[in-house]
């Protein structure tokens, strides 16, 4: 098993702090699997880069915060098995889809036999954001989904067209369904989207849902490789994906897991409720329920609390010789550098720090966006924490 990271940086050499470029350019040419947006994802090479080298085929992969499923997604691409678990139910609904694969002509012929009513209007006022006509196809799309789910006959066409959907609601570029908006992984009020509206002097113009729906998945269909779609034949019997506390992870095993690659919630950075309330609006969630499950510290202390117990959980479900990857970053514009704080906790878990990587990378389409300058609030820059379990015995909140 490969022990050594790439540039001479030592994963078994710990606890020290390497700071250096880990992933190449070429190692950021990832599958067209993820592109699905989600706020706060980490990038694939980040999975990747453990798991090819901390883990062997056929060990478990857990991510307790799997978001948008990189990491899912990763470990069955290498041909590990994997759990995935994240408390936000999104979060299913943007990885399950792509771990069970339709074709795109079974997309094409799904798309075609939606009814559409155009007539349909959403309970609230969408204008700020959609063309009347486009509003009825999404409503139409929406009532067609819930009624296949609520029926039982959701199947893996169905799962696929509801994360596209989902995916492309707003953004801001011609290939979303809304008027120029804030970036996929965040929609804003209506109240400021209309303000954007008169600054940027733009109404909502026509966009065909089934269309946009049929050209998002003949890309990332069409950019699967047939070695990707092999190694996710046999998915189904070599994953698991939960919508769990991560503190208490009651379906996993004791001692079970090789590897954990994970970001948790950064310390009051994302309000995942807020961004992701018209997501939630289409497929049928309440939005308040995920901001009241979800860990979103407001205060150091009770982020620190939070991690602790996770910690404590985390230990019980690794195993012996085992590994955790913890990816945090900095907040408050750089002042509070989150590993320093996950340190101490790992330890007192009983793992053993063996190092904390610090990545940095060039500009990034995102921090453009934003206009963010390159890492500048750590927006270009990964901090993981690598920690292991040697041996047996009782960590502090283990159970």
């Amino acid at each position: 098993m490969k022990k050594r990271a790439e540039g001479g940086a030592r994963l078994l050499s710990g606890p020290v702090r390497v700071e250096a470029e880990f992933w190449t350019s070429s190692q950021r040419q990832a599958s067209g699997l993820h592109e699905i947006s989600y706020r706060a994802c980490f990038k694939p090479q980040v999975p990747r880069y453990f798991i090819q080298r901390l883990t062997d085929p056929g060990d478990l992969v857990y991510d307790p915060f799997m978001g948008r499923g990189t990491t899912v997604v990763e470990a069955l691409l290498l041909g590990r098995r994997v759990i995935g678990n994240d408390i936000n139910p999104l979060s299913r609904i943007l990885a399950e889809p792509r771990l069970s694969l339709p074709t795109i002509e079974s997309v094409g012929d799904r798309l075609a036999g939606i009814p559409s009513d155009p007539a349909a209007r959403a309970e609230m006022d969408l204008s700020m954001f959609y063309h009347p006509d486009t509003e009825a196809e999404i409503v139409s799309l929406r009532r067609y989904l819930k009624a296949r789910r609520d029926e039982g006959g959701e199947d893996r066409v169905d799962r696929w067209i509801r994360m596209i959907a989902t995916n492309r609601l707003t953004g801001h570029s011609p290939g979303f369904f809304s008027v120029y908006t804030l970036p996929p992984n965040q929609a804003t009020t209506p109240d400021n989207q209309n303000r954007i509206n008169r600054r940027r002097k733009q109404q909502p113009s026509y966009k065909n849902v089934r269309e946009l729906i049929l050209r998002k998945s003949t890309r990332m269909l069409g950019s699967v490789t047939s070695a990707e779609r092999s190694a996710l034949e046999d998915a189904e019997d070599r994953v698991i994906l939960l919508t769990e506390d991560a503190r208490a992870t009651r379906t996993i095993a004791n001692d079970s897991i090789a590897l954990t690659v994970t970001s948790p919630p950064f310390l009051n950075t994302v309000n995942y409720a807020t961004d992701n309330w018209l997501r939630c609006w289409f497929n049928d969630i309440q939005a308040e329920e995920i901001g009241s499950r979800m860990t979103m510290s407001a205060s150091l202390r009770r982020w620190t609390s939070a991690m602790t117990e996770l910690f404590g959980e985390l230990w019980r479900v690794t195993a012996p010789g085992g590994w955790v990857a913890f990816e945090v970053g900095e907040v408050r514009k750089g002042t509070l550098n989150l590993d320093e704080v996950v340190l101490p906790l790992g330890k007192q878990a009983g793992f053993t720090v063996e190092e904390v990587m610090i990545n940095r990378q060039q500009f990034t389409k995102t921090s453009h966006i934003w206009g963010i300058q390159n890492n500048n609030g750590g927006t270009n820059t990964n901090r993981i924490v690598l920690l292991r379990k040697h041996g047996a015995g009782k960590a502090t909140g283990s159970r």
